[in-house]
C-alpha cells in the first residue's frame, strides 16, 4: 500500500518517474506561456511560527498561533509583504487564511497536519457558480489553508508536507453522517497571483488543490497522495479559473488526478465565469477509480484553450475523459492533449455525456453543453483494456474530435470493440486499434482546418 511507505522512499520514486520527463521538448502552440514560478521572493518581514507560541508536537492545536501570526504580518502587506516560516515539527492546526503578498514556507521535516475535529474547520456559504455544497445542500466546511481575494501568494518549502488526516472525513462519508460538504485542503478564491511549489501533499479529506476563480495560478513540483480508494480526493481542480500553469507533478489519489470545472448546472451557467487557458505538462500519476485528466462534469461556465502535454498515467481507470450532461449548458473547446504514456488504463479515452448529478430540480434539461474542437495526438498505451468509448449526447453531438497518432495495445481478449462511439463526429489518422465509423475520415489535409491546434505532418 504506497501509503505506508517512507516520505523518503516516496520522494525518490516520484522524483525517478519525473526523470523519465525532464528532457522532454517542449512546445506551447499559440499565446500560451508557462512561466517558471519563483518561491525564493524576498519578503521585508519575516517570522517563525513558533514566536506565536506553536507547538510541533503533533498534538497541541496551533490554530491560534497560525491565526495570530497571520493577523500580525498583516501589518506588512504593504511595507514589501511577510513570510511565515514553519520549522520541523508535527504542527496541528485547524483551518486558517492566508492574506496577500505572503510567504507560507515550510522546512524539509514540517508537517501541518489538520484537526480530526470538524469543529475546527469553519462552515462557510456554498460557492455561487454551485449553488450549494458539492456533496450537500447549504454551506461547506472551510479549507486547512484557505485565501479570499487576494494577490501574490506563495506556499512553498523544500518538500515539506501538508497532511489533511482526511480518513475521518472519508469514513463521515461512507456512513452518511456529514452535516455539510467536506473540505479541501488548500483553496484560494477570487485570488491573483498564486504559486504552490516545493510540497507534499497528503490525504486530503475532499478534492486536494482548488482554485476558484483565480487567475495566474502556478503549481510546481508538488506531490499529491491519497489512498486509491479515497472519495473524491482530487489532486488539482482548477475552477472557473484562468492562466493556469500545472507541472512537475505526482499525483496519487482517489478521484481524477487534475479536473478542470467551471460551475454546476444553472448556478454556473448564470456566474459564467469560464476556465481557461490551462497548461498542464509533466504529470504523472495513478488513479484506480477515475482519470488523468478529466474536464467536468461541472463545466457550465464554460471550459476552453487547454492544453496538456508529457503526461505520464499507470494502474488508473481512464486516461483522458471529457464529463457532461443534459443540463449543464457551457462548453468544452479548444483542447489539445499529447504526448501520453499510459499503461495498466481500463479506458484510455472516455466521453461521457450523460453523467448527471444536479444541484437540485431547477436545472434546465434543454441546456445542452457544446462539445467541440478537442485534440488528442502521440498516445502511447500498453495494457490498455478499451481504447475508447466515446458518448455525445442524442441531439447534441461533440463535435471536430480529432485523433492523431495513438497507438494502443488492448489486452487480449477483453475487448471485441476497442472504441464504442455514439453521438461523435469528428476525424483521425494513424490510430491503432483503428477508430469507430464516426472518426475514420481522415485528417489531412482536407479537415485540418476542424482540428484544434494540428499542424500539417513534415
Amino acid at each position: 500500500m504506497i501509503m505506508t511507505m517512507t516520505r523518503t522512499s516516496i520522494l525518490v520514486d516520484v522524483l525517478l518517474i519525473l526523470a523519465l520527463f525532464a528532457e522532454a521538448p517542449w512546445g506551447v502552440r499559440g499565446n500560451f506561456q508557462c512561466k517558471q514560478a519563483s518561491s525564493e521572493v524576498v519578503r521585508s518581514h519575516c517570522v517563525t511560527i513558533t514566536e506565536f507560541g506553536a507547538v510541533g508536537d503533533g498534538l497541541t492545536l496551533n490554530t491560534k498561533a497560525f491565526q495570530n501570526a497571520i493577523f500580525y504580518l498583516n501589518s506588512f502587506v504593504d511595507k514589501g509583504g511577510a513570510q511565515l516560516f514553519v520549522p520541523a515539527g508535527r504542527w496541528l492546526t485547524g483551518s486558517f487564511d492566508l492574506i496577500s503578498h505572503l510567504t507560507l514556507r515550510l522546512d524539509k521535516d514540517a508537517v501541518i497536519i489538520g484537526s480530526v475535529n470538524s469543529v475546527d474547520w469553519p462552515v462557510i456559504d456554498p460557492l455561487p457558480s454551485y449553488g450549494r455544497g458539492r456533496e450537500l445542500p447549504g454551506g461547506r466546511h472551510r479549507s486547512l489553508i484557505f485565501g479570499r481575494n487576494l494577490t501574490d501568494i506563495i506556499i512553498t518549502g523544500d518538500n515539506g508536507t501538508i497532511d489533511g488526516q482526511g480518513s475521518v472525513w472519508w469514513n463521515w462519508f461512507r456512513s452518511k453522517t456529514l452535516d455539510y460538504t467536506r473540505p479541501h485542503l488548500v483553496e484560494f478564491m477570487n485570488s491573483t497571483r498564486v504559486t504552490i511549489s516545493n510540497l507534499t501533499f497528503l490525504n486530503s479529506p475532499f478534492w486536494t488543490i482548488h482554485p476558484v476563480y483565480c487567475s495566474q495560478v502556478v503549481v510546481q513540483n508538488v506531490t499529491i497522495i491519497a489512498p486509491l480508494d479515497s472519495p473524491n480526493t482530487d489532486g488539482i481542480d482548477p475552477d472557473s479559473s484562468s492562466d493556469v500553469c500545472i507541472e512537475d507533478c505526482y499525483i496519487s489519489t482517489g478521484d481524477d488526478l487534475i479536473a478542470i470545472k467551471s460551475g454546476w448546472d444553472e448556478y454556473g451557467i448564470s456566474y459564467a465565469r469560464p476556465s481557461s487557458n490551462i497548461i498542464i505538462r509533466r504529470l504523472v500519476g495513478e488513479t484506480r477509480s477515475s482519470s488523468g485528466i478529466a474536464l467536468g462534469s461541472e463545466m457550465s461556465g464554460g471550459i476552453s484553450e487547454v492544453h496538456a502535454e508529457n503526461l505520464q498515467f499507470f494502474n488508473s481507470n481512464v486516461g483522458i475523459r471529457i464529463k457532461t450532461s443534459p443540463g449543464r449548458g457551457g462548453y468544452v473547446r479548444n483542447i489539445y492533449v499529447s504526448d501520453v504514456i499510459m499503461d495498466d488504463v481500463n479506458i484510455a479515452v472516455e466521453f461521457t455525456g450523460y453523467y448527471g448529478e444536479h444541484p437540485d430540480d431547477f436545472y434546465n434539461p434543454l441546456a445542452l453543453p457544446i462539445i467541440e474542437k478537442i485534440t488528442i495526438k502521440d498516445v502511447i498505451g500498453e495494457n490498455v483494456k478499451v481504447a475508447g468509448v466515446l458518448a455525445g449526447i442524442d441531439g447534441d453531438s461533440f463535435l471536430s474530435i480529432c485523433l492523431s497518432n495513438i497507438s494502443l495495445s488492448i489486452a487480449a481478449n477483453l475487448s471485441d470493440s476497442p472504441w464504442n462511439c455514439s453521438h461523435i463526429q469528428g476525424y483521425s489518422d494513424f490510430v491503432s486499434p483503428k477508430t469507430c465509423m464516426p472518426l475514420q475520415e481522415g485528417i489531412y489535409p482536407k479537415h485540418l482546418p476542424d482540428c484544434y491546434c494540428l499542424e500539417s505532418p513534415g
